[in-house]
């Protein structure tokens, strides 16, 4: 009896959706609103443009503004103007250009108006803070092509592989078929087991990404970068703890230096 089993590895990446893409903020236009009192997570490919972020809650976006003012400010708690890597419109809308791992964290804008009571036409400047937390997951230029540009990369590969699992499994019942039939009499009979062919799923994350069912849970079935405290060696899908590391999307652990004392 001819047995085969063979392991077929397979990265099955996660593209429809990234998690922005599903939000219920996302407007017909494509555009992100904030949430007051609540971060709002968006995922984005590497080295691909983030979606326009508005400085506005979507209830706000459909009133008068008087006079508005917007700040932006990223991670590490700087103004995003002057970065040539950052569009914002005088409207307040941000889009990230060429999104790195360096570039994730808390991106936070504040709205200033004002408001008029109409009895006594008193001024009162109102401000609102909209936070957006964005993370980045390992899609490149050249990713899409692979799939003959769908918008479903998952289900593409997916159908590639069962695809690939089916002539496989073709493949061996004839050659258990022509092994029997032509060569019977100078071979020992063999046998193809219907159903022993199996296809084992294998995830993995490039280094210094990972997946975490808690943290992000809107994006659990992609790799998302490592968070500041974490890092990602190799091609595993857990993002391991390293207190020592203060960036995302890190690839090692720095050793500890070893004239820095500890002071009780």
């Amino acid at each position: 009896v001819m047995r085969a089993w063979v392991l077929l590895s397979a990265v099955l990446w996660y593209l429809t959706g990234v998690g922005w893409q599903r939000s219920s903020l996302l407007s017909k236009k494509g555009f992100i609103y904030g949430k007051p009192g609540h971060p709002v997570k968006i995922y984005v490919k590497l080295h691909q443009n983030s979606p326009v972020l508005i400085c506005m809650d979507f209830v706000r976006s459909r009133k008068e503004t008087v006079d508005p003012t917007y700040l932006w400010v990223g991670p590490n708690e700087k103004t995003l103007t002057g970065n040539n890597r950052m569009n914002i419109t005088t409207t307040g809308k941000l889009i990230v250009i060429d999104f790195m791992e360096a570039l994730s964290g808390l991106y936070t804008c504040t709205l200033s108006y004002k408001t008029v009571k109409a009895e006594t036409q008193e001024e009162t400047v109102v401000k609102k803070r909209y936070d957006f937390m964005i993370f980045v997951n390992p899609f490149a230029p050249g990713w899409r092509s692979a799939c003959n540009a769908s918008a479903d990369c998952e289900d593409i590969t997916n159908h590639n592989i069962l695809q690939a699992r089916d002539r496989i499994e073709e493949f061996f019942r004839s050659q258990a078929y022509i092994f029997y039939h032509h060569f019977n009499e100078t071979l020992p009979a063999m046998h193809f087991v219907d159903h022993s062919f199996q296809v084992v799923r294998l995830d993995s994350c490039r280094p210094g990404f990972g997946k975490n069912e808690g943290l992000h849970s809107n994006c659990a079935s992609c790799c998302v970068v490592c968070s500041p405290g974490t890092f990602s060696p190799d091609v595993d899908v857990t993002c391991q703890t390293c207190v020592s590391v203060h960036i995302y999307g890190a690839k090692s652990c720095p050793t500890p230096n070893r004239n820095q004392h500890c002071e009780d």
